[in-house]
């Protein structure tokens, strides 16, 4: 299967007319009472359980929000933009370099940690890739980039792009056949290697330091809502501390908050596995960014020809570290009050 490939400046035209066109924009003097809405452009899955987490907490401390899980990354940014959402889950630089957007990143979740796979039966190496399809998360993802990047890097040139967003659904389609060359995370790497018979083979890359999502706000809610931000940063602070002491608390606090009940019960087993191999892989920041990391994503953006790099990076065209340097001053987190905790609604 072809299709023309979008060039990103349509892409980001397109996403600011089918984001003006499509959703109704937040009413000025936002109440404070109303629930923070965050737009996640994936699947719910074990990785997003950390977010979930902090999400609880923040609710407990009184910070009502509310969590939806759209089909892209694109559909989430739009969302954003729009005013159907007011944070947003990814690192939509090119988007912001493009469009001006009122929209900041504001929390650093997770760095690049993916494995390039093929189906070994077919190709070997990077070279075979040339003029083949390859398969990633979606369009201005952390996936493609990287895959971008790999393609200059080798001096190839694939046939076609494919976005299927989800680790798991990229892994289940190698195992079933219907793709043969994407990138996964290493939990789909470990079941790819567990039940695929040894035809699938990971191609190496070179150490690649850029974020992979981010969470990212309209500045009218940074501003207008600082407080809540602050203590949902708080939170975020937290969650990634304890997650880096211990990585088995998250299968517990996914039980104590019932996150994803209808997880199935091999992934959920996977949890422990999922968290501790990402901490050793240093996948979870615990400063939660710093302005270092800007020109550092802007580089390898650059390197995989995704965005310019115009020299010396304006961080503060792409992010605000206000609400982070707040929750940092404040302690960084806070214990949640014992009051309405067992009360909180699940994020999902």
């Amino acid at each position: 299967m072809t299709s023309r490939r979008i060039t990103l400046a349509e892409a980001c035209a397109g996403a600011i007319a089918f984001a003006v066109a499509s959703f109704a924009p937040v009413a000025p003097g936002m109440a404070q009472e109303d629930p923070i809405q965050v737009a996640f452009g994936d699947i719910a899955s074990v990785e997003s359980l950390n977010l979930l987490i902090a999400i609880e907490r923040a609710k407990e401390r009184g910070v009502p929000m509310e969590l939806t899980f759209f089909n892209s990354e694109d559909v989430a940014v739009q969302a954003v933009v729009g005013g159907q959402a007011d944070i947003g889950v990814g690192a939509p630089y090119a988007f912001l370099k493009n469009s001006q957007a009122p929209v900041r990143m504001f929390y650093r979740m997770s760095t690049l940690l993916f494995f390039p796979v093929v189906n070994s039966e077919m190709y070997k190496d990077w070279s075979d890739l040339d003029g083949q399809e390859v398969t990633v998360h979606s369009r201005g993802s952390g996936t493609e980039a990287l895959m971008r990047l790999m393609e200059q890097t080798n001096g190839i040139k694939y046939s076609n792009i494919s976005y299927v967003p989800g680790a798991e659904v990229r892994t289940g389609a190698m195992l079933q056949g219907n793709i043969n060359a994407t990138i996964v995370d290493s939990a789909g790497m470990r079941l790819l290697e567990s039940e695929g018979g040894g035809k699938f083979i990971r191609l190496p890359i070179d150490g690649v330091n850029a974020t992979d999502e981010a969470l990212y706000a309209n500045t009218e809610l940074l501003e207008e809502r600082s407080e809540d931000v602050q203590v949902f940063v708080e939170e975020l602070l937290r969650t990634w501390a304890e997650i880096d002491a211990d990585p088995t608390i998250v299968a517990k606090l996914r039980d104590e908050y019932d996150l994803l009940p209808d997880l199935p019960d091999e992934a959920a087993a996977d949890i422990t596995v999922y968290y501790t191999e990402s901490v050793e892989g240093g996948v979870f920041p615990l400063d939660g960014g710093e302005p270092a990391d800007v020109q550092d994503d802007i580089e390898f953006l650059a390197a995989a020809g995704q965005v310019e790099a115009d020299g010396e990076v304006d961080v503060e065209a792409f992010w605000d570290f206000g609400p982070l340097e707040a929750a940092k001053a404040a302690g960084g987190t806070a214990a949640p009050a014992e009051a309405g905790a067992a009360d909180a609604a699940p994020a999902n």
